[in-house]
C-alpha cells in the first residue's frame, strides 16, 4: 500500500507525477472518497500531465467523457457512475468496451457499479484530512 500526500492545490501536480509514476501497466483505476475529497481535481491533473488539452470535467451528467492524450494519442475515459440508479444504466453504455479496452479508465463512485470492474482495477482512496489535505491510498 502507497500513500501519497497532497497538502494543497499548489501541490496536486506533484502528487499526480507521483501516482503516473506508479502506474504501470495498469489500465483501469477506481477513485473511491467521499463527496469534496478531490476526485475530479485529482483525475484533472492526472489527464493535464498525461498530455490532455481538452477541458477536463466531471462527466456527472454524461457518465463518461473521452479524452486523447496530445503527446501520446491514447485515449483517456474518465467515468462517474454517482447518478447510476441501475447497473442496466452500465450495461447499456457498453462498459466492456473501455474497461476491458487497454485505454486508461479513470472511474469515479465505483462502489456503484464494483461488481463490474475487472478484476485487476487498481482502487485508490482519496480521504480530505482535517487540516484540509488529502491522502491518497493505492
Amino acid at each position: 500500500m502507497t500513500q501519497i500526500k497532497i497538502q494543497d492545490l499548489d501541490h496536486i501536480e506533484e502528487a499526480a507525477r507521483e501516482f503516473i509514476g506508479q502506474m504501470g501497466d495498469d489500465t483501469v483505476f477506481a477513485f473511491y472518497g467521499k463527496m469534496g475529497a478531490g476526485k475530479t481535481t485529482f483525475i484533472k491533473a492526472l489527464c493535464k500531465l498525461l498530455g490532455v488539452e481538452d477541458e477536463v470535467n466531471s462527466p456527472t451528467f454524461a457518465i463518461i467523457n473521452e479524452y486523447r492524450s496530445e503527446t501520446t494519442a491514447e485515449l483517456i475515459y474518465h467515468f462517474d457512475f454517482y447518478r447510476i440508479k441501475k447497473l442496466e444504466e452500465v450495461y447499456d453504455l457498453g462498459y466492456e468496451d473501455y474497461f476491458y479496452s487497454g485505454a486508461l479508465c479513470f472511474i469515479e463512485w465505483p462502489e456503484l457499479v464494483e461488481e463490474l470492474l475487472p478484476t485487476d482495477a487498481k482502487k485508490i482512496t482519496i480521504t480530505e484530512n482535517s487540516d484540509g489535505s488529502r491522502t491518497i491510498v493505492i
